[in-house]
């Protein structure tokens, strides 16, 4: 499934890795948090959610380099369309809060 070339496929990539990516560094931060290594009054409920969301979004350049050392041109398209797509709704949902402290 994976040695066809198409753009479809870059698609679903995109769109699946952000969420499995967010919930596993969610599941990764609620571990830290239960022993105790996080301070939860030093950083907002906000800056994690933002964090761990931007996080989730780049895990797609793990996929996007390995169609790229395959020549996949098509699925790397599929993956930029969705990782740009993200961004720009990351940028809107957190614009208010990006520049406070």
């Amino acid at each position: 499934m994976f040695e066809k070339d198409s753009l479809i496929i870059g698609l679903l990539i995109g769109l699946c890795v952000p969420f499995v990516g967010y919930a596993t560094i969610q599941m990764i931060f609620e571990q830290i948090a239960e022993l105790e290594f996080l301070n939860p009054d030093t950083r907002s409920i906000y800056f994690r959610e933002r964090t761990i969301a931007i996080l989730a979004v780049c895990l797609n350049l793990i996929p996007f380099q390995l169609f790229k050392k395959r020549r996949n041109e098509k699925t790397m398209q599929g993956i930029l369309i969705v990782t740009f797509i993200y961004v720009f709704v990351w940028i809107y949902y957190f614009a208010n809060l990006m520049f406070l402290n």
